[in-house]
């Protein structure tokens, strides 16, 4: 039976946030062996030949950047960068399943950002999903709290990087090619993670720890390009909401491999901040849908 191309676009969305959260997994793992800025730095140096190939092969351009994508590229590059630290820092001292659970805040965070910094249009409606999905996010984190975990804020912090992470993107032009933006953060990232670790203890890296950072080089390149690949089939609006099998993937293997049980709380303000992301995103395809139907 052949898929739709909304099925596909599903599927393609789920493998990918499968992949992500994989990669989140494995580093995880790696972190109890050695330290976070050692696995960033490592699997720096795994990446960035195996996406020089995918390049390559896709013959996509690394050329010249105009002065204005050269700036919004280096601030994506540092968005990344903080992202990645926060968000590490975060997974190594917290259940998988409450960084996932605050991450999926991102779609309102992002929608948020456009409406205060490059003026899109966000309705009544959607700011009250966007006060209400943060309100989720709150029950997930309890401040003040019994459960409260001080890291939660490292994961907050990963959400605003990866907002202006995702705002910059907004603003590069056309002829910039994906691939060529994605290579050029994974080296400035690794670059980073050099500088840091002259003043990191080196671990000694086993076989197995080897594995595990191929693993997660494989995992991150999977979801970078299938994240890619799932947005341009099918309709964003069946599609995306695929993004929050996420949470699922991040329960399963939490309980899998970390012994970790989500509780009530992180269960029931992970279901707000889904139900609220998904009606965003219900509002901004009716938005879209009316204002094409006034220009025809």
């Amino acid at each position: 039976m052949r898929l739709t191309d909304n099925l596909m676009g599903a599927a393609l969305m789920t493998v990918c946030v499968l992949a992500y959260v994989v990669n989140d997994a494995v580093m995880k793992l790696l972190f109890a062996d050695m330290a976070l800025i050692q696995a960033v730095f490592l699997r720096g140096l795994i990446t960035i030949p195996l996406l020089c190939v995918i390049v390559w092969r896709s013959k996509a351009a690394i050329r010249g950047l105009s002065h204005q994508n050269k700036w919004l590229v280096a601030l994506r590059v540092g968005a990344e960068t903080g992202a990645t630290i926060a968000f590490l820092t975060a997974l190594k001292h917290m259940p998988l399943a409450n960084v996932s659970a605050i991450l999926l805040a991102l779609p309102l965070a992002v929608t948020m950002a456009a409406a205060l910094f490059l003026g899109e249009p966000v309705g009544w409606r959607r700011w009250s999903a966007i006060i209400v999905g943060f309100a989720g996010v709150l029950i997930v984190i309890r401040p003040g709290l019994e459960g409260f975990n001080i890291y939660s804020l490292s994961a907050l912090a990963a959400v605003a990087f990866i907002t202006l992470r995702e705002i910059t993107t907004r603003r590069l032009t056309s002829d910039v090619p994906s691939l060529t933006v994605a290579l050029w953060t994974t080296i400035g990232i690794t670059m980073f993670s050099t500088v840091i670790m002259a003043g990191t203890e080196w671990s000694a890296v086993g076989q197995l720890s080897w594995l595990l950072l191929l693993g997660a080089a494989v995992a991150i390149l999977f979801g970078s390009l299938l994240s890619v690949m799932a947005m341009r089939v099918g309709e964003i609006s069946f599609v995306a909401p695929f993004r929050y099998t996420a949470m699922i993937w991040a329960i399963a293997l939490g309980i899998l491999i970390f012994g970790e049980w989500p509780d009530q709380p992180t269960l029931i303000g992970t279901g707000i901040i889904i139900a609220t992301g998904i009606y965003s995103l219900h509002r901004e395809q009716q938005r879209r849908r009316m204002a094409e139907a006034k220009q025809g």
